[in-house]
């Protein structure tokens, strides 16, 4: 049996994290995540462990009585902004070994699981050329096992469309709310247009771009023959140091493009290498960048 791409000493560092939105939706929870201790009238839905400044009014006592354990009771508020994740499956994303789709799998994973403590409803899409496998994720804790399991069936096929993408998901989807997106946004045609044109729909982006040590800073030399993992297209060309520097410049270049694209439309980005550990990633870079609290 494969192991689970998350395991559980991580997740328990997951469970007082919340994922943070900025904006305002119309007839929706703006702004920040509302407590879940809602008080009588509520439906019930989970527990999770207690932490030091939680509301002791939230404290299931009978459990206490029985278990000698703190847990939280968890309660339903609506109405909630609604949180899609879209997770780039093109082929690039299987590049150099799978590093990139392995790390994406456990990042989504990762988020899902800090929405399901906080009983947040997610929405999961596979992408390439148009949405694809959907997982959705609501009701609690209990519910993460399975879209661990959805997550690691996964698996990249095909070229990357954004235009495609986001037509297919304004079609789709005519409520805005908050849409985190997993990508090492790699596309011939460009992203850039295409994700402002999701902004301006009115959604909230949050994107993740992943990328390989060697997307970035190429380690070959010499005479080279470098084929697209998605169109398999060829170039040809003698690779050397100064290259090797003009590469990077460009990359780091782009990857700044889509950082001011969506700073700009009052979203937010992070950079993040598959070299870097998920955890530093998600209590420094995700919590700098404002996509977690």
């Amino acid at each position: 049996m494969p192991a689970p791409l998350l395991d559980r000493e991580f997740l328990e560092k997951l469970e007082r994290l919340t994922i943070h939105w900025q904006k305002s939706f119309a007839g929706l929870v703006g702004g920040h995540n509302m407590s879940r201790f809602a008080g009588a009238g509520q439906e019930f839905l989970d527990h999770r462990n207690f932490h030091h400044g939680d509301d002791l009014r939230a404290v299931n006592w009978r459990a206490y009585l029985r278990l000698e354990k703190l847990f939280l009771k968890m309660f339903q508020v609506e109405p909630r902004v609604p949180v899609r994740l879209l997770l780039d499956l093109s082929d690039s994303m299987a590049a150099h070994s799978g590093q990139k789709i392995d790390y994406a799998r456990k990042l989504a994973a990762s988020l899902c699981y800090v929405g399901l403590v906080r009983l947040d409803t997610l929405e999961i899409h596979g992408f390439s050329g148009r949405l694809s496998q959907r997982i959705f994720c609501t009701g609690g804790r209990h519910r993460f096992p399975g879209v661990m399991d959805s997550l690691a069936a996964m698996s990249p096929s095909g070229a990357t469309d954004y235009n495609a993408v986001v037509r297919d998901f304004i079609g789709s989807y005519s409520q805005r709310g908050l849409v985190i997106i997993i990508s090492d946004f790699l596309d011939d045609q460009g992203c850039e247009r295409a994700l402002q044109y999701l902004a301006d729909f009115g959604h909230e982006l949050l994107l993740l771009q992943v990328w390989s040590d060697e997307d970035r800073t190429p380690p070959w030399a010499g005479e080279l023959e470098l084929r697209d993992a998605e169109t398999g297209a060829g170039l040809k060309l003698d690779f050397d140091e100064d290259a090797r520097k003009r590469y990077t410049r460009a990359f780091d270049e782009y990857a700044s493009t889509i950082q001011t694209m969506a700073f700009r439309s009052g979203g937010r980005y992070a950079g993040i290498a598959t070299s870097q550990s998920l955890e530093s990633v998600i209590f420094g870079d995700l919590i700098k960048a404002r996509g977690i609290a």
